[in-house]
Parts: structure tokens; sequence; C-alpha cells
């Protein structure tokens, strides 16, 4: 799966410690939630879409190459004959047009999405990404700590039931938590605890069963000289897992904890 417009967004992420957040920049450019849920903005103002033409820039905003028309016709309306199925994603197109705007690039039997869209989804995997692959410093890892509270917004348009997105939704949220848990062990070891425990925390919250989230988390705790938080973290997990799955903590996280809980 591509995540489409990474130079646009690793751009716009520059600026966003600056103006106050990751879309806070230049208001003749259109931008596009579908983190929490979904929302298209032009020139600042939000823009209402039927429901069928909010499908087709969502599908397009999760590919970084054309797609072709009768592909996208065909998975969004799979319950239709092709014909039907053909004329729904017309009438979608001639939904999307807005005036100064471009939001889609119809080329010669392919779609895509317009270059001057901004998307969330984009820029929190440029971030995540930034985190995952950031050189050692201390520099680069609160440059990642800076936007965190804009790219663990939440899920990819969490009440939509599309079967297209199934797997788009889980590859994002394995991609967002890898990131959060990398950058709570960075922050730790440059003794950024404020910042390590946020991180942390989303990871958690984010992924509550995760046990690598969980140890980043106690990692924070254990290496502030927090021990009771370290303890009462790994407690509050091992009864998570007992009653949801019927498990034990790892040998790992039972060593990390171990003698705390021996005394």
């Amino acid at each position: 799966m591509g995540y489409r417009s990474e130079q646009m967004v690793a751009d716009a992420m520059k600026g966003s410690s600056r103006n106050g957040g990751i879309f806070a920049r230049a208001q003749s450019r259109a931008t596009l939630s579908l983190l929490g849920a979904f929302e298209l903005t032009c020139d600042g103002e939000p823009v209402s879409l039927p429901v069928p033409a909010q499908r087709v820039l969502a599908f397009l905003a999760l590919r970084d190459r054309p797609v072709q028309r009768t592909y996208v016709a065909e998975t969004l309306w799979l319950d239709s004959t092709a014909g039907r199925a053909c004329g729904s994603l017309r009438s979608a197109l001639w939904r999307l047009r807005r005036p100064g705007h471009e939001l889609v690039d119809v080329r010669a039997g392919g779609l895509q999405l317009a270059p001057e869209v901004v998307v969330d989804v984009g820029v929190m995997v440029a971030w995540a990404r930034s985190v995952l692959d950031a050189p050692e410093g201390v520099a680069s890892v609160l440059a990642g700590a800076s936007a965190v509270d804009d790219a663990v917004s939440g899920d990819l348009l969490p009440d939509w039931y599309d079967d297209w997105l199934v797997v788009e939704r889980e590859r994002l949220r394995e991609l967002r938590v890898r990131a959060l848990e990398r950058l709570c062990e960075r922050l730790t070891a440059v003794g950024s605890f404020t910042q390590a425990i946020e991180a942390g925390l989303a990871a958690v919250s984010a992924e509550p069963l995760r046990e690598s989230a969980h140890r980043s988390l106690i990692g924070v705790y254990l290496a502030e000289g927090n021990q009771a938080e370290a303890l009462h973290a790994y407690q509050a997990y091992r009864d998570l897992v007992r009653e949801q799955l019927g498990l034990e903590p790892s040998a790992r996280m039972d060593e990390l904890v171990g003698g705390l809980r021996g005394r």
C-alpha cells in the first residue's frame, strides 16, 4: 500500500511546530482527514460531500499511483453490475468537482488524487517513517516527539466497514504503534521522560494488548526511578491479558520487573 504526497506532507511537518499543527498552513490548499473521521477542507472551509463521493476520494487517497476506473468502480460498488458501478463512479466524480480545486486527477483510463490535496494519513506515515529511520541524536528524537499529537489522532475511518479498508487500517495501526514504541524508547534514552511517557501511553492506547507497547512504557518508569508506577503498569497489563486472552506476560516482561516483584 502506498500513501501518497509524502514530500508534500514532509514539508508540511517541517512547519507544523511553528504554525500550531500539521494542517495549519497555506489556506489555498485542500486538506483531507481520514484519521478519526472523514473531513474535506478547501480554502479553510469544510466541504460537505455525499457518501459515494467520500468513498471515492478516500480510496484514491490511500494509493500513490493512478488506478483504473473499472477497478475503482468494481471495488466500491461490489453489489452492482459493471455498468451500474461505472455509472455510480461517474456520478461521484461529478460531485467531486470544486471551483478552484482539482481534487481528482483524471487521466486516460485512470484516476488519482490531485497533488494539491494534503492527506493526514500521508502526514502520519511520513512522521512514523521519520521516527523509525531517524539517525541517533537528541535533536532528531525531539523533532519526532513534536508531532505526536497530530500523528495519533485516530484510526483510519473507524466507522466505515468497507472490506477494502481492513488491510489498510491494520497496516497503518501497526506502523503507528511501532513508531510510538521507538520514540518512547529513544526519548527515554535521552532523558526526556515526560515526552517518553506520552509516547508510551499513546502506544498502549492504540494497542492495549500489545506487550511491546507496555514494555516501552514500563521502561520509562524504571529509567526515571518510579518503581511503583512500573509495577502498577505491569500488574495492569498482566490482569488485562489474563482476562482478555487467558495468557500470562512473557518471560521478557517478567524479567523487566523481576526485581520489583521479588521485594
